[in-house]
């Protein structure tokens, strides 16, 4: 999935089929740690990528398996992502919080409304969301003008 779908590396594994609407372009995010679920758009790459990913597992109830065809572990999503961070020569250590982190960031930087941003992560209180917009220098940039 892409950076700007923000979910948790436990909500990801759980993703199963029934919560893609191919026809119309979503994915419904089951949100855990009392989050509150959604609906996201997705994008044409995404469904085509989702769409080659279930005809290679068409046995599957869930988007990410084992090699064992079962439901993926998050322990292994994350050593996965970890890997990947690693295989590309970054300086840190990744995890895939950091891809979450990374999503709520951009929209804050973008100047997105932190209510909208607090939606989209599905954050169930607002102050998880002010993190966000905390840290974007950008967030005066329409104070003044020239």
């Amino acid at each position: 999935m892409r950076c700007v779908s923000p979910v948790r590396v436990s909500e990801l594994v759980a993703l199963r089929w029934e919560q893609i609407d191919f026809g119309g372009g979503t994915i419904y995010i089951n949100r855990l740690k009392h989050g509150v679920s959604s609906t996201h758009p997705l994008r044409g790459r995404e469904l085509r990528v989702l769409r080659q990913l279930q005809r290679e597992y068409p046995g599957s109830p869930y988007l990410f398996v084992s090699e064992r065809l079962t439901v993926m572990a998050a322990a292994t999503a994350r050593n996965i992502i970890e890997r990947a961070g690693i295989l590309a020569g970054l300086p840190l250590s990744v995890h895939p919080h950091m891809l979450r982190h990374a999503c709520g960031s951009y929209l804050a930087s973008q100047g997105h409304d932190t209510r909208a941003i607090q939606a989209y992560l599905g954050h169930k209180n607002i102050r998880y969301t002010v993190r966000y917009t905390e840290l974007s220098p950008w967030r005066f940039k329409d104070f003044w003008t020239d």
